[in-house]
């Protein structure tokens, strides 16, 4: 069940949903493409009450959606692309000037006489993209619609579509699980636990500043360790974690039981050196490393600092620093990049 006070998409952004499987993201995404008639309250549209009747046809005629499956019929993909436009009654040169416009657009033209059913994943996506795009939508709703991809042809479907919305501006609303998604695509985050909102913000104020600490969990982007507040001097507080001492811009209170959170790539490692270089990181912690774990061109490095503490590195700085498991390390990271959530 979904509680939403409030909800506002604003023109030419795109709004990403995140959350939790049954949080209701899908639910709310088809609620405002006023597919789902919600039981309670009401939606309204550049100002004025959607309500029903003719007035939500029409404006379901200016929307256009995106399924995570893309639902293509059977028959040739020009078919597909240009079913809409066909029952909206545009003209045949319009059909044939827009749809070999966004088939071309998503690199399909050529597949225009092939049985839509016959499609790859990846290709059945960007007709399914251009199918929306030929509408020219005011208002644009995808539901995932870059799972099931391998990641090259993830990756370049990604990298076309970001094109295509700089280009067209056009308003969109997006549910994804992907966090390099939100990142590459999102204007503003929502996240959505439970049927509610638990924090709105840009993609960098929710993977940096997480609201409390289940949202920070859910979004997987840094460590979190519970300390308590020692220390407290113009806005710099000082955090006992385990005996150890963090150091982190806030204004929180001595005596303050809180959730230190950190993102991994704000870590910065180093081979322990009797001279320390000059840097303008308030927090150096040493310690030994006790896992490596391979993810692409990076590497994910889970170390003992009294407490444990993970950071992402580039292979190369790996093979730089010689990293091993049971080498000892040296993790820096600024005060600014370690966010404070009180706890009970």
């Amino acid at each position: 069940m979904l509680e939403i006070p409030s909800l506002q998409v604003l023109p030419n952004e795109v709004l990403a949903f995140i959350g939790p499987n049954g949080a209701g993201k899908t639910t709310l995404l088809l609620t405002l493409a006023l597919l789902v008639k919600p039981a309670t309250g009401a939606i309204s549209y550049q100002g004025q009450p959607v309500g029903d009747g003719p007035h939500a046809l029409r404006l379901r005629r200016q929307f256009a959606v995106v399924f995570q499956d893309p639902l293509l019929l059977d028959g040739t993909v020009w078919d597909n692309v240009t079913l809409g436009l066909r029952l909206r009654g545009v003209k045949k040169q319009g059909i044939k000037d827009r749809s070999q416009k966004w088939l071309e657009r998503f690199g399909v033209a050529q597949l225009a006489k092939r049985q839509a059913r016959t499609l790859s994943g990846g290709e059945a996506k960007r007709v399914s993209l251009a199918r929306a795009f030929v509408l020219q939508p005011e208002v644009l709703f995808l539901d995932e619609p870059f799972s099931a991809l391998d990641i090259p042809t993830r990756q370049a479907l990604l990298e076309d579509f970001e094109s295509v919305l700089r280009e067209t501006m056009v308003t969109t609303v997006m549910v994804t699980h992907d966090r390099n998604e939100t990142l590459a695509l999102g204007s503003r985050v929502v996240v959505l636990m439970a049927g509610r909102i638990r924090q709105t913000g840009t993609p960098e104020e929710v993977f940096s500043c997480p609201v409390d600490e289940e949202v920070a969990s859910f979004i997987e982007a840094g460590n979190i360790v519970h300390g308590v507040v020692s220390g407290q001097e113009k806005g710099l507080a000082a955090v006992n974690v385990e005996g150890h001492q963090l150091e982190a811009v806030s204004g929180s209170d001595v005596g303050t039981k809180v959730a230190a959170f950190l993102r991994h790539e704000d870590i910065t490692l180093s081979a322990p050196s009797p001279a320390a270089t000059p840097s303008s990181a308030r927090n150096r912690l040493t310690g030994k490393v006790v896992k490596l774990f391979p993810l692409g061109s990076q590497v994910r490095v889970t170390m003992d600092c009294g407490f444990p503490l993970v950071a992402l590195i580039t292979a190369r700085s790996r093979e730089d620093m010689g990293l091993e498991v049971g080498r000892e390390v040296v993790a820096s990271f600024k005060a600014s990049s370690v966010h404070l959530i009180a706890r009970r």
